[in-house]
């Protein structure tokens, strides 16, 4: 498996020039545009890794779906259902909705920055400082490694540029889909984008979500396996921002991106795969790491479809 590894890095490195690092947040431009790794966790705990899979990056929109996962079991199915809805919006994820017609739950869903905003309004806790520390604990559980936490220069370069994501929480306070203090919630947001992660870790999570909600190797279960059926439908259809059509097609697996440079792919019942590439396509998602994935899924036959 490392030599299969090794061969389609070095083949699918090159495509990182037709990327760019994101930089409209000014401590993700510190970014290597060269730097592409592979990591992989079978379900009976096999591991294969190739490339720069020890490069530490932050999290960015990788942790929705540990927000959504934190959501559910506070809350049930039920009651995040009527607060987030699950269809893809088509559009950015960053994209304001605003139209003629009342923003309402439907029109949003948790892998784009309005849903997940909610999302952090539904964690319990007495404080946003008590919630965030929850979902830290979450992270860290399912990544296998209590030693993540988060890149403090990230997040303050994130909360300091922050003003497209104040405009969409501001949107969500005036119609009702926020209750709570607007920059409270920000706060939670901000931190969660910037816990600080690496290749290993998101393919730990991508395998414990591929063994319906158990750890592998221990098969300890951290979540209810309809749990996970939810938050995979979720990442086919809407993981990969308004590229998730296409992904689905070239590599057909549940994943999510982040404009940190990492990919978390999730291949049912057979692996969790964590990859980075921070020289990002125009939608937000990386080049190589894409290119990569879809190499890997051809040889492997991983897609689902």
């Amino acid at each position: 498996m490392e030599e299969l590894l090794e061969r389609l890095l070095e083949e699918c490195r090159p495509a990182a020039k037709e990327g760019r690092v994101a930089d409209y947040i000014p401590e993700l431009a510190k970014g290597d545009p060269k730097a592409l790794g592979l990591y992989i966790i079978g379900s009976e705990g096999k591991r294969s890794w190739a490339g720069d899979c020890r490069q530490t990056f932050t999290i960015q929109s990788i942790v929705k779906p540990i927000l959504l996962l934190q959501a559910l079991l506070d809350n049930g199915v039920e009651f995040v259902m009527r607060r987030v809805g699950v269809e893809a919006t088509g559009k950015p994820f960053d994209a304001i909705n605003s139209g003629d017609q009342s923003l309402d739950s439907g029109n949003i869903n948790p892998m784009v920055n309005m849903g997940a905003i909610v999302m952090c309004s539904l964690i319990h806790g007495r404080s946003y400082d008590e919630r965030f520390q929850r979902l830290l604990g979450l992270t860290r559980r399912l990544a296998g490694d209590q030693e993540i936490d988060v890149d403090e220069a990230v997040y303050r370069s994130e909360k300091s540029h922050g003003s497209k994501n104040r405009a969409l929480a501001y949107l969500l306070k005036s119609h009702g889909l926020l209750d709570d203090d607007v920059e409270e919630v920000l706060d939670c947001y901000f931190r969660a984008c910037s816990i600080q992660v690496d290749c290993r870790a998101l393919a730990h999570i991508g395998a414990v979500l591929s063994n319906r909600g158990r750890l592998p190797v221990s098969n300890e279960r951290i979540f209810p396996g309809a749990m996970s059926r939810y938050v995979n439908a979720i990442l086919m259809t809407c993981g990969m921002y308004d590229g998730s059509g296409e992904f689905a097609l070239r590599v057909g697996v549940p994943a999510k991106s982040g404009v940190g440079g990492g990919i978390m792919a999730v291949v049912p019942t057979r692996m969790g795969i964590g990859i980075f590439g921070p020289a990002l396509d125009r939608k937000g998602n990386s080049v190589a790491g894409i290119k990569l994935l879809e190499r890997l899924s051809g040889e492997l036959h991983l897609s689902i479809f």
